[in-house]
């Protein structure tokens, strides 16, 4: 891709994470032009770089996941138990504009990069710290992952059917979650240290507040009420109608005529008159208390249709509706060609891939791909130079184990 000017262009980010919240947070900011320089433990690196589904390498194998989440950083490998490593990383935060972690909250005060220390090295510095509960509170230090943070923020309580026991989704969404929001926080950071004069500040992102702040109004709903939502399928709860439906030839697909006007245009266009006329229908109070029979209707109409007649109907109707995507219906779908959202590149051995493509799309300052998730280690001389370390130490320094 040709590089063109983009909005984070000059800002450096120093990233400390491993797995998902952390480097998810950094990559976006890579997306848009940030530096970003990634300290990796010497010999390992992030444990993502063997999860999932893994590609013959030079160095052994590597997860296809490391090649997207990785993109646009640099690798250095820092042992950041040994002084001189400590050493390293003091000195690339003092270069840098933002710091991301998401080890559990003292671990980086143990190993001397707290904020205290890190502040005093660097007052314009923004870090950004994600961590299961966040840095305060009782359950500060547990350990604790996107589905913890999932479970204790609500999602996976009204997640599922009533009948059946909470159901995760196939992704790990509270890191997704956590991440964006980290990324919103140091821009937020970013943009008072501009306006105010310089000063930094701690970007404190607990996985299961960032779940927690999705929940729509699940809050006042049970102050005023005392109402818990439930578990409701592929129903929207108290919204009528949202649903899934089954085709005539077995596809499964979503139909989303809960406005008022749409549930008419849809009721016309499948032939129920009566209730697209039904002054009670025509609100969604009115909708929701006949939410089973409305169901009964709908299922049975795209029942008796194959997935592509009740999507054309829909389509023609103005009634927003779809299919059930997998990967392999995104290969083939216009829309997502169209947008760019998926990318070619190649892997390390030139093979082309398909990498998914960066959201938002900005119109002056799009994000980009320069390149895919590096190899352990493979910026860590280049940078080290550029911090005033010579050949001769940077050999020392990978004899005694600090690179």
């Amino acid at each position: 891709m040709t590089s063109a000017a983009q909005p984070l262009d000059g800002v450096k980010v120093v990233e400390f994470g491993t797995l998902i919240a952390g480097p998810f947070c950094s990559r976006i900011l890579a997306e848009f032009g940030a530096e970003v320089i990634k300290i990796e433990a010497p010999g390992q690196g992030d444990p993502l770089r063997k999860w999932r589904k893994l590609y013959p390498t030079e160095d052994g194998e590597t997860s296809l996941w490391w090649f997207v989440q990785a993109r646009n950083k640099q690798s250095v490998t820092v042992n950041l138990k040994h002084p001189d490593g400590i050493e390293i990383a003091q000195k690339l935060v003092a270069e840098a504009d933002i710091v991301v972690e998401n080890f559990r909250p003292g671990v980086m005060e143990k190993l001397g990069l707290g904020w205290d220390v890190l502040s005093a090295i660097n007052p314009g510095l923004v870090m950004v710290r994600l961590s299961g509960f966040g840095q305060t509170g009782p359950m500060a230090g547990q350990p604790g992952f996107g589905a913890i943070g999932e479970s204790m923020g609500g999602l996976r309580y009204v997640t599922g059917f009533a009948d059946r026991p909470p159901v995760k989704t196939g992704i790990s969404i509270g890191d997704s979650i956590a991440a964006l929001w980290g990324a919103l926080g140091a821009l937020m950071a970013l943009r008072h240290r501009e306006v105010k004069g310089g000063q930094g500040q701690v970007v404190d992102v607990a996985l299961y507040e960032a779940v927690f702040a999705m929940m729509e109004s699940l809050v006042p709903e049970f102050d005023v009420f005392g109402f818990v939502r439930e578990r409701t399928g592929n129903v929207m709860p108290g919204i009528t109608p949202s649903n899934t439906h089954t085709s005539k030839d077995g596809k499964h697909l979503i139909i989303g005529a809960n406005g008022d006007a749409i549930f008419k245009r849809l009721m016309l266009a499948i032939g129920r008159i009566d209730l697209a006329d039904d002054p009670q229908l025509a609100s969604n109070a009115g909708r929701d208390a006949r939410a089973k029979d409305i169901y009964a209707v709908i299922d049975a109409w795209v029942g008796e249709n194959d997935a592509d007649s009740v999507l054309c109907i829909a389509a023609e109707a103005q009634v927003p509706a779809s299919r059930i995507f997998s990967t392999a219906d995104m290969f083939s779908d216009p829309q997502f060609l169209f947008r760019g959202m998926l990318e070619s590149a190649q892997l390390p051995d030139k093979k082309d891939f398909r990498i998914p493509g960066i959201v938002p799309k900005l119109s002056l300052t799009p994000g980009e791909t320069r390149w895919i998730g590096p190899a352990l280690g493979e910026h860590t001389d280049r940078v080290l130079d550029s911090l005033g370390y010579s050949a001769e130490t940077r050999t020392r320094f990978r004899t005694d184990g600090v690179i």
